[in-house]
């Protein structure tokens, strides 16, 4: 029971880490999306020349919320991981 006890701590203390770890995703360099770990969107830069096509703009911060929400997601699964000794992809 102390090792199940132990384990919801460190996995606790895992989330709460990953709040504060944030990571991005890029389309072309003109749009930059950050997410944390818990994959909450925590920011969002456009440069000025990607304003000027409303479509590619569109398609540029779809792609670069896809990229950082998926480097989100694997490193959460990598961190509980490390908490639990198992992989579990998909799981997360």
């Amino acid at each position: 029971m102390k090792a199940l006890q132990d384990m919801q701590k460190r996995l606790a203390k895992a989330e709460e880490d990953l709040k504060e770890r944030i990571v991005e995703g890029s389309a072309g360099g003109a749009v930059k999306v950050g997410v944390s770990g818990t994959q909450a969107i925590v920011y969002v830069k456009i440069d000025e020349s990607a304003r000027a096509d409303k479509s590619m703009l569109e398609d540029m911060l779809a792609a670069a919320a896809n990229q950082a929400l998926e480097k989100s997601k694997k490193m959460r699964e990598a961190e509980m991981a490390k908490v639990t000794g198992l992989s579990m992809p998909g799981l997360v």
